[in-house]
């Protein structure tokens, strides 16, 4: 058993070998090492983080001699890695394993990491679950930073800001995060901090609806369903060069659900009234049983009844480390020119 699953991690370093390369060529080292659920192990994830090795199981908890295998394989590939693992396969669970002494702390301890010369902080442990920067995204901040110069960027469930800070590191004119999650924000403002960026981003703590539905021109309405609504930061009509919307699966809001399987268009139209004429809107959905064309097809018509043209269409895919069986990975990205 530990020969046959070494085995497959060695086939997956070998798999990346030309991608890691050219990661490490302009300063990324931060990528996942492993994707078990098309590479062998479904479930099962290992990911490099600077100095972290972050292994996290979400199916079943990893076995003590598959752990050790793990670490005495990255052990030889990558010295010197602090491995924590992050057991996540409870329904509604927080991380499960407990940690103590110099563990937890090295597990609490505050990294800093680099994408495309971008610094990022990572936490293993923190208060919340997920890793403070998404990997399979990096593919739609390579975009953002390539599309970013001069032009104004909206970035929306901007989580720890990841997005935004990228597009202003580019040469963004003018940066606007938002996200309801204060400690997100607080995420962000440091990763801010980190950077030389060149302007000085802004970081909107609010609802995203509340704040698209002021930034399209639809407004704020006080009452929904007969429940007022709470106070949210009022913001200008204002359309930016560039929207990136990255909405959770699912979850509530004052104003109503999001809900990527049944109800993208709610969040998709104000995003693209907020976006200019010209402009261009980054669409995510990380969804696996989402199939991307009737999504986009979705979207189009969406677009249609908000009197917008779509003017053209362009998947993102996550790169080389986040392998797909069939082409058609979970985390859908589509950069519409609208």
């Amino acid at each position: 058993m530990s020969t046959e699953f070494t085995e497959l991690l060695a086939s997956a370093w070998h798999n990346r070998r030309e991608l890691l390369a050219s990661l490490h060529a302009e300063n990324t080292n931060c990528y996942r090492l492993f994707h078990g659920s098309v590479e062998g192990a479904a479930g099962l994830t290992v990911d490099r983080y600077g100095d972290l090795l972050l292994v996290q199981t979400f199916h079943a908890p990893a076995s003590p001699e598959r752990l050790a295998a793990i670490a005495a394989f990255y052990g030889e590939q990558l010295p010197g890695l602090a491995l924590v693992y992050n057991d996540r396969s409870s329904p509604n669970s927080r991380i499960r394993n407990p940690l103590e002494g110099a563990e937890l702390a090295a597990a609490e301890l505050p990294r800093v990491v680099s994408e495309m010369g971008v610094s990022y902080l990572i936490q293993a442990r923190h208060a919340g679950q997920d890793p403070w920067l998404f990997l399979d995204l990096r593919a739609g901040r390579r975009r953002v930073m390539q599309e970013a110069a001069g032009k104004s960027v909206l970035n929306l469930f901007a989580y720890t800001c990841g997005v935004g800070v990228a597009a202003a590191k580019a040469g963004a004119a003018h940066v606007v995060n938002v996200d309801f999650a204060e400690l997100s924000m607080a995420t962000g403002k440091q990763n801010a901090k980190l950077n030389d960026l060149p302007i000085r981003v802004r970081f909107v703590q609010s609802d995203v609806f509340a704040a698209i539905r002021q930034y399209s021109g639809l407004g704020q309405p006080t009452m929904v369903r007969g429940k007022r609504m709470p106070s949210f930061p009022k913001l200008e009509p204002h359309q930016f060069d560039l929207v990136f919307l990255d909405p959770p699966k699912y979850a509530k809001s004052p104003f109503g659900v999001v809900d990527l399987v049944n109800d993208y268009p709610a969040l998709f139209k104000p995003a693209l009234l907020s976006t200019r004429e010209g402009g261009t809107l980054i669409c995510c959905n990380n969804v696996a049983q989402v199939e991307r064309e009737p999504w986009l097809d979705q979207l189009q018509r969406s677009a249609a009844k908000a009197g917008r043209t779509i003017r053209d269409v362009e998947w993102i895919t996550p790169e080389a480390d986040f392998p797909s069986s069939d082409g058609l990975p979970p985390l859908k990205m589509v950069l519409l020119r609208v």
